[in-house]
């Protein structure tokens, strides 16, 4: 049992979800989710039940349909944010666009954690296992503006310097 653990919502396949605590540092590490529901009990989930794990700002309080808030699965417009802009389409046929971070965690690792497009709902941030993705698109990637690398190239000059006309 790990000790710092996070609100969080778990969506199965089978469109069952479970609410309670999770640790954030080792999903995917581990051969089950390890989840304390609101009661106390601990529940393992096998990973190839699991089509994503939402972190969330608050546990459900009576939403039974969508839990996570997730209403928004697209972005409108290119994101502002850095970071690898991506599709992903799961197992079942379900799309979800996210922006994760542009570093080793891409290739390494059980799953990926994208941030959702709409960011103001409940969910946070979502981890989606490598075993729930069927097809994976990169979009774009998105750097920071102090990040970019300035052009080498002079500035062209507008006017001539060698005879200018004197009056």
């Amino acid at each position: 049992m790990a000790i710092g653990r996070k609100p969080v919502i778990v969506r199965k396949f089978s469109r069952e979800w479970l609410a309670g605590y999770a640790a954030h540092d080792d999903l995917g590490s581990t051969p089950e989710l390890e989840l304390l529901d609101l009661t106390g009990k601990v529940n393992r989930v096998s990973w190839e039940q699991v089509k994503w794990v939402c972190a969330v700002r608050e546990l459900p309080s009576g939403e039974s349909s969508n839990p996570e808030r997730l209403l928004r699965r697209r972005f409108s417009v290119k994101p502002r944010n850095p970071g690898v802009w991506m599709r992903m389409t799961l197992l079942d046929g379900e799309e979800l666009e996210g922006l994760a971070e542009n570093d080793r965690s891409l290739l390494v690792g059980a799953g990926v954690f994208v941030t959702p497009p709409d960011t103001r709902s409940n969910t946070q941030r979502v981890f989606i296992p490598r075993t729930a993705i069927d097809k994976l698109e990169l979009l774009a990637v998105i750097q920071s503006p102090s990040s970019r690398k300035p052009k080498d190239e002079p500035q062209p000059e507008l006017f001539e310097s060698e005879s200018a006309p004197q009056l």
